[in-house]
């Protein structure tokens, strides 16, 4: 594996594992057993490593929605794309759990997230469209797609925020992908005045499967 890419990979790792604005270049160095000077060779600053792994989890989450134009979509469609753009939000859950900060401090992120959201709830409006051919939710009129396509970009952007400030995970570190992919169960909860009666009972055995479980609560 070639430096750069080795950079990349344990940024990846100590940012997910400490919290991006805990880490350093000089931590990443030394996480590497290279020279400061090594890393600075390949990357201007910290901020050129953030972007350059959000451009990666771009180009994966595209990977992830692609949307097949010759046939309609089905519900292990749905499930995957589910299941998929909460793994990807797992294996980058760095940029997610502190995203204000890291758009406020680098214009390019900030400019090439906004044209990434804009995609990606295109895409989900066209998910629901592709549902509806598939018979599994009702036809929608655009401006109602639209809508539920922002609520459920919502959820799913919003959902470690979720679980970091009500109930499930005190830190950070001690969030699970379990626990990230119980936003499933909320996505799914969204789609459930929209089901067709052939599917309801599937669609409503897939959501139990992400049921959260019951917050315990600390005195």
């Amino acid at each position: 594996m070639k430096t750069r890419d080795k950079i990349l990979l344990s940024s990846l790792e100590l940012f997910n594992e400490r919290g991006e604005r805990d880490v350093t270049t000089n931590h990443i160095a030394a996480h590497l057993a290279i020279s400061p000077g090594n890393l600075y060779y390949h990357f201007r600053n910290k901020s050129d490593i953030i972007y350059q792994l959000f451009q990666e989890y771009e180009k994966l989450v595209g990977y992830y929605l692609d949307i097949p134009e010759h046939r309609p979509l089905t519900l292990d469609d749905m499930a995957f794309y589910l299941e998929s753009v909460f793994d990807g939000l797992w294996s980058y859950r760095f940029l997610h759990r502190d995203l204000e900060y890291l758009l406020d401090r680098d214009p390019r992120l900030r400019s090439d997230y906004r044209a990434f959201t804009d995609r990606c709830l295109m895409a989900i409006s066209r998910i629901f469209e592709k549902l509806a051919d598939g018979g599994i939710i009702e036809p929608q009129p655009e401006s109602l797609r639209t809508a539920m396509s922002l609520n459920v970009w919502l959820v799913i952007t919003n959902w470690m925020a979720y679980l970091k400030t009500a109930h499930a995970a005190e830190a950070s570190a001690s969030l699970t992908l379990q626990e990230l992919k119980q936003g499933i169960y909320q996505v799914l909860t969204l789609e459930i005045p929209y089901l067709t009666p052939a599917y309801r009972d599937r669609v409503m055995a897939l959501r139990e499967k992400y049921r959260p479980a019951l917050p315990v609560h600390r005195f």
